[in-house]
């Protein structure tokens, strides 16, 4: 994968913990890398990121909300992230 990936999640996020499944399955499966930041604690402000969680950014795209497995591959196959 040459692409970055980049999602940014927060603990108290019920979409976000079902999205750490995801990318544990996204990992095991297409091995993808993606770099995880936390809404509360890391500096996001240069991804201007709404009130929305998770949030997966790749070149310069977003998908932003609760998504399925399928949702999530699609997005990166249309990144060419997987």
């Amino acid at each position: 994968m040459d692409n970055e990936v980049i999602v940014i999640s927060a603990v108290w996020c019920p979409s976000c913990l079902i999205l750490k499944k995801h990318l544990k399955k996204l990992k095991e499966e297409y091995g993808i890398k993606y770099t995880l930041l936390d809404y509360d604690l890391d500096d996001i402000d240069e991804y201007d990121v709404g009130k929305k969680l998770p949030v997966i950014i790749c070149n310069d795209e977003r998908l932003i909300g609760e998504k399925t497995y399928d949702e999530i591959v699609k997005f990166l196959k249309g990144q060419d992230a997987l």
